[in-house]
């Protein structure tokens, strides 16, 4: 059995499902897994261990293990996900979700007993992809600290930092639209380190411009690989709001743009929505700037925050990247429905395209087919990958469409 890097903390006051439940996690492969009877020995016994990754709460009782065990565990940074056995409905369980958002900590899903390992095991792996899978190696230095702003620098002169890249694609045709640069960092001692690893420190040591341009270059070399194929598709890249700010950031793009003959109509720059609460002057001038040198800008998250029509009316924005919340449970759902379908027509109406993240199978790209999105990007299409092996996947896709 290959074990999860996760750390479970069962939280039930009965013995027989506490137990049952250990069992399960263990089953599906969590190298972790600790049980408590109730919200109090969980603290305790989290003071003095560190926090988990996930726990498991019942919803059903009232008090210590319902709506408790959320805030308390929210609050004091002591989980970073909850699974929660409840019979509740879905429409109480979006408005916990949103609960557990505002105090930092999200839901994987909701069971019931007896807790079936072929429920537990797909939201494990969500819980893996969102914060980038780091290997167990990675997470173990991350935790002590290893990774240092000496360890950057020397990270970024052996050019370390990679640029992986994941498709968007047509949900009708599976034609190819364009890709998301991501960052990985190929880090000679613990492997693949995933931005959940690295990224945090680079806010904190000043690097994510020095971050971006690095992978800018990665990018715009791999759209010059793409015009040898005579193939002319965009690349979206995730800016934060405070590097919008800095002064130099456009001279710079300006310059690589026109050393590797790229036009600025073949990119598009992402910006998440809970960035954009506060919009200074400098980042303003910096978004039309880019606007008027035939950018894309892309709203990122969008639904995650609290200013999404404010800021769409307000600022230059051409795209709506609708999170990847909303396509997870789209099938059971009526909610998670409706916003997409909202979201499609405040698109088609202020004459922005819209992108579904979080597209994973066929049950998810019908559904959104039926509402009238024809643009996603997902697992379903393809994972991240490097340069050499997202040009032989474009390769290998254009082959076999042109064979049909």
């Amino acid at each position: 059995m290959s074990f999860l890097p996760i750390r479970v903390l069962v939280i039930e006051e009965h013995p027989f499902k506490r137990l049952v439940a250990t069992q399960v996690f263990r089953e599906v492969g969590c190298e972790e897994v600790a049980a408590v009877t109730d919200v109090a020995a969980a603290v305790e016994l989290l003071e003095r261990t560190g926090p988990v990754d996930i726990a498991l709460c019942n919803l059903k009782d009232e008090g210590a293990h319902g709506l408790r065990a959320i805030e308390v565990l929210g609050r004091g940074h002591l989980a970073k996900a909850l699974i929660m056995f409840s019979a509740h409905g879905t429409d109480l369980h979006d408005a916990i979700d949103r609960m557990a958002g505002l105090l930092g900590i999200s839901v994987l899903g909701y069971v019931d007993f007896p807790v079936p390992a072929s429920a537990i095991a797909p939201m494990l792996s969500r819980y893996l992809e969102r914060i980038g899978a780091p290997t167990k190696q990675a997470r173990r230095s991350s935790r002590s600290g290893f990774l240092s702003k000496a360890c950057v620098a020397g990270g970024f002169s052996r050019h370390e930092f990679k640029a992986f890249f994941q498709p968007k694609f047509n949900l009708s045709t599976g034609q190819v639209r364009g890709f998301e640069v991501l960052a990985r960092w190929q880090h000679p001692q613990y492997g693949l380190l995933y931005p959940a690893d690295f990224l945090p420190l680079l806010a904190q040591v000043g690097a994510l411009d020095e971050l971006f341009f690095a992978l800018l270059q990665q990018g715009l070399e791999f759209l010059q690989q793409l015009a040898e194929q005579e193939q002319f598709l965009s690349l979206a890249f995730n800016l934060e709001s405070d590097q919008l700010g800095h002064g130099l950031l456009l001279p710079r793009l300006c310059d690589s743009l026109q050393s590797h003959a790229i036009a600025a109509c073949r990119l598009t720059f992402e910006i998440t929505e809970c960035g954009l609460l506060e919009v200074s002057p400098a980042v303003l001038d910096t978004l039309i700037r880019l606007r008027m040198m035939g950018a894309g800008l892309s709203i990122d998250d969008f639904g995650t925050g609290y200013s999404s029509l404010e800021r769409l009316c307000q600022l230059p924005f051409t795209e709506i990247k609708l999170d990847a919340a909303f396509t997870r449970d789209l099938q059971s759902s009526a909610r998670n429905r409706a916003v997409v379908s909202s979201t499609l027509a405040l698109g088609e109406a202020l004459g922005m395209r819209v992108v579904v993240e979080g597209v994973e199978n066929e049950n998810q790209r019908l559904g959104l087919l039926k509402l009238g999105c024809n643009e996603a990007q997902g697992y379903l299409c393809a994972r991240p990958m490097n340069a050499a092996r997202a040009l032989a996947w474009l390769a290998t896709q254009l082959n076999s469409r042109s064979n049909i």
